[in-house]
């Protein structure tokens, strides 16, 4: 499944068929916070936190991408992330876009 941030695809015309989405919450763990902490003091990337980010992101994507292809989509549209936070500690990454079917 192609994905797209745009709201066309150059040479292609589709049908608009939904919106669809993929999310996750994550939390924080102790042991990555206690080295978070260690890294803020002497600065750089904190590289669990972007791994964590990372991993969120590509299960928010294969979640958003399974619900495109049950409704069967051939690419998503207008491709967005967002994030909230859902209590302290936690939040939830959400990718979202316009489930699409080609023309012939």
């Amino acid at each position: 499944m192609k994905l797209y941030t745009t709201d066309f695809i150059s040479g292609k015309e589709f049908e608009t068929l939904q919106m669809v989405r993929g999310s996750v919450v994550f939390s924080k763990n102790v042991v990555r916070d206690v080295f978070a902490s260690l890294k803020t003091i002497i600065g750089g990337e904190i590289a669990g936190y972007t791994e964590m980010l990372n991993d969120a992101r590509n299960i928010a994507i294969e979640r958003m991408t399974r619900e495109a292809a049950a409704v069967g989509a051939d690419a998503i549209v207008n491709v967005r992330f967002a994030t909230a936070s859902v209590m302290a500690g936690s939040a939830e990454i959400i990718a979202y876009g316009t489930a699409v079917k080609f023309k012939n």
